[in-house]
């Protein structure tokens, strides 16, 4: 963390958190097949998340599908094509939690778009965001390994806009890594992860070879994520 702060100090004083530099990873330790759940259709349950577990999870980690519109998921490429056409997938992380990825964090958008990111801030958050959007452009064979946002950059609320492609997220508990959920993100979508499914579980976004839901393979593409974070609490006053 001492070389977080040390290379994001400035970002971190405008807002701006990286993904790439404010989480931690673990290994991942998964051996039980997932169940159904009908009342979650784009959640799917291992069989040691008992049902306390899953109606938390229902609560807390949300998906909407078609958040955004063809016209918007357009209007938002066109404006973050400009930002990464010079920029090169990375594949060499300093913690090795990402590999094939660009990112960036935008304070400002287009007319078109800003209200795109506002609907999002004003639907997925009951109080303030952060005001840099954070950006992760993930490329076909690139992938996060299992993560937990640091706690000293964010708050309690993450919610991300998927573009240009299906993926596929696991949450897996800290605690109790055979309690997991496999979450299918729908091209378009939205997520919401909170409270509970914030800070109780790693998550992920998986590799082509590992990315199944119900049983079907989910082929990922270059998929772009449009994430807005609650801010952290503030300090304690002595």
């Amino acid at each position: 963390m001492v070389f977080y702060i040390a290379k994001n100090i400035r970002a971190f004083f405008k807002h701006a958190i990286p993904l790439s530099a404010t989480c931690s990873h673990s290994a991942r330790s998964i051996c039980s097949t997932p169940t159904d759940n009908s009342n979650s259709p784009n959640l799917e349950f291992s069989p040691e998340c008992d049902e306390a577990m899953r109606q938390m999870l229902v609560k807390d980690f949300q998906i909407h599908k078609d958040f955004i519109n063809v016209e918007e998921e357009n209007n938002l490429l066109e404006e973050l094509e400009l930002k990464f056409k010079r920029s090169r997938y990375q594949y060499d992380h300093w913690d090795d939690a990402i590999h094939g990825y660009r990112e960036t964090e935008k304070p400002t958008w287009n007319k078109e778009n800003d209200c795109v990111i506002n609907r999002l801030r004003n639907f997925a958050f009951s109080t303030t965001t952060m005001q840099h959007v954070h950006v992760l452009d993930l490329a076909e064979n690139g992938h996060i390994k299992p993560h937990l946002d640091s706690i000293k950059f964010c708050g309690n609320t993450i919610s991300g806009i998927s573009l240009l492609t299906d993926s596929v997220m696991r949450l897996i508990h800290i605690q109790r890594p055979q309690v997991f959920v496999t979450a299918l993100l729908p091209r378009r979508s939205l997520y919401i992860m909170k409270d509970s499914a914030r800070y109780e579980f790693n998550h992920e976004i998986l590799n082509n070879s590992e990315s199944f839901f119900r049983g079907e393979q989910v082929t990922k593409t270059r998929r772009i994520s449009v994430i807005c974070r609650s801010p952290p609490p503030p300090p304690p006053t002595s």
